[in-house]
């Protein structure tokens, strides 16, 4: 397997993190953690799958994937390349006509959200294009399209700053107030750029800053205390949902 990434280009730079090449020659299967940003793809060549309730369940060859407060297991044919699309975490709003928290635990079609034509034409490019950069850059044009500067919001953007900055443990209460905005209003306006509510989107902060914080040398009550959980149990439950692994077992393998 490799995995190459890309830098997008100065005008992408505000609403995507990175673009990737993600080429696959064997079978496998991979877990992925949960993320803070919403993941486009097109695959090229080979077929994608998740596993859920013990079925596979096949992706399309151009989709999006909304944020997740679990893991998954991800299955790849052989020879399969995809174009991925890793969106800033309130980038893919400015691109699509809807709210980005209908996405949430979702994997969709592309043409769920955009003209079955318009993905057609992409997918027949993409085909035919001979380089990873021939492929980089047919999928920038085809966002340069479609931005919608209109649609940014930057106090969506400060407070994902906030919640970032605080690794995840801050009340939204306290939050809407340092805005200056009603909790209701804000929760709207954040589900709809980020695609989960700024509570959910906290937990999903606090537990990536767990996993990159964390050490061998860490125990169970630093590791959920530091984080801000009051309740050992609770914690241990959110740890395992979000990496299928216990904290004494993922740690064994840090």
């Amino acid at each position: 397997m490799s995995f190459q990434t890309f830098i997008p280009s100065d005008i992408l730079k505000p609403f995507v993190k990175s673009f990737a090449i993600s080429e696959n020659e064997k079978a496998d299967s991979y877990k992925v953690l949960p993320d803070i940003s919403i993941v486009m793809g097109f695959q090229y060549s080979g077929k994608l799958s998740y596993s859920e309730n013990n079925n596979a369940v096949p992706l399309s060859s151009a989709g999006i994937t909304g944020l997740r407060d679990t893991y998954r297991i991800f299955n790849n044919s052989e020879n399969t390349n995809t174009v991925l699309v890793m969106f800033s975490e309130t980038g893919a709003g400015m691109f699509f006509n809807h709210s980005m928290h209908e996405l949430f635990g979702n994997s969709f079609s592309l043409d769920d959200l955009i003209l079955r034509s318009q993905m057609d034409v992409v997918a027949e490019q993409l085909n035919e294009a001979k380089t990873d950069i021939e492929r980089i850059n047919l999928v920038e044009k085809f966002l340069i399209a479609r931005i919608n500067y209109k649609a940014n919001d930057e106090l969506v953007n400060l407070a994902v700053t906030f919640i970032k900055q605080h690794g995840g443990n801050i009340k939204i209460t306290t939050l809407a107030e340092k805005l200056n905005i009603s909790q209701s209003q804000f929760e709207k306006r954040f589900r709809k750029m980020v695609g989960a509510s700024p509570k959910k989107f906290a937990s999903i902060v606090r537990l990536k800053h767990i996993l990159s914080t964390s050490s061998k040398g860490n125990s169970l009550t630093e590791l959920g205390l530091d984080a801000g959980y009051f309740d050992q149990a609770h914690f241990i439950k959110d740890f395992k949902s979000f990496t299928g692994e216990t904290p004494e077992q993922f740690l064994k393998k840090r």
